[in-house]
């Protein structure tokens, strides 16, 4: 069994999803499966209802380990607070506490110029992923101050290279960067640990992309010094369980951008 057994991840943005060869084919379910694989019971989120039960279906049957899926989406338009509390509420009520919080849900225009973006897709961003961050990390402050847990946000090199047409994703991802700084600042007394992840994996997205538009995945998406893309489970997905574990709380007050060992770009 793995150093997790008997803690309560809530994972946001972890739907089933998987590539042509079997492997977790997002970041939320790689981290997910990560997780899972080290005994972690699990709340698990998204908009789409199946992609949520077939998640639940493949790690329980893979692991002995619990998994509440609930649909939670975050938008201009959601009772927000309510859709953030009933995530919270499921978790503490089937497992008692919560010990990590890893906030991966994000969606945008991506490939839109800055001034094409409309307001519908600026508010987009900004809400299910900046919006989102904020409203769960302050939900389940007092339940990880009780454990003296952690949280893991994700930013993007996108948004800290400036890549062109991510003005929303760029604009959302910085945003989490410094609400991350400041609740590490804020939360140190309180023993939790707050770091943001900005990684570059190879999904299901990329996947189709590079088949769908092979010359235009050509140009922009740049081949890493490694050689390969950061794998969502085995890269990114155990980042977030070492950053979890009790090795990494002598770093809490700060937040560390971790960039992964593959040459991946931040």
């Amino acid at each position: 069994m793995g150093f997790l057994v008997g803690k309560t991840a809530i994972i946001t943005g972890a739907g089933f999803s998987q590539l042509e060869n079997g492997r977790p084919g997002s970041i939320g379910y790689g981290t997910a499966v990560a997780y899972a694989r080290e005994g972690a019971n699990l709340v698990i989120t998204g908009r789409d209802v199946a992609k949520l039960e077939r998640a639940r279906e493949e790690l329980e049957a893979s692991y002995p380990v619990k998994v509440v899926p609930v649909r939670a989406d975050i938008s201009s338009r959601a009772d927000n607070e309510a859709v953030v509390q009933n995530v919270v509420d499921r978790a503490v009520g089937e497992f008692g506490r919560i010990d990590v919080l890893v906030n991966v849900a994000q969606s945008s225009a991506c490939g839109v110029a800055l001034t094409e973006h409309t307001r519908d897709q600026f508010e987009a961003a900004l809400y299910s992923g900046l919006f989102a961050t904020f409203y769960y990390m302050r939900a389940c402050h007092p339940y990880l101050k009780e454990v003296k847990g952690t949280v893991i946000n994700f930013g993007s090199g996108a948004a800290l290279a400036g890549d062109f047409g991510q003005a929303s994703y760029a604009a959302a991802k910085e945003g989490i960067r410094g609400l991350s700084r400041v609740a590490a600042t804020e939360w140190a007394a309180d023993g939790i640990n707050v770091n943001v992840v900005c990684p570059l994996a190879w999904t299901s997205q990329l996947e189709q992309f590079q088949k769908a538009h092979p010359d235009a995945f050509a140009v922009n998406v740049q081949v890493l010094p490694a050689g390969r893309f950061g794998d969502a489970e085995a890269d990114i997905g155990r980042i977030c369980v070492a950053l979890a574990g009790p090795d990494f709380k002598f770093m809490t007050g700060e937040t560390i951008t971790v960039e992964g060992g593959l040459g991946l770009r931040p």
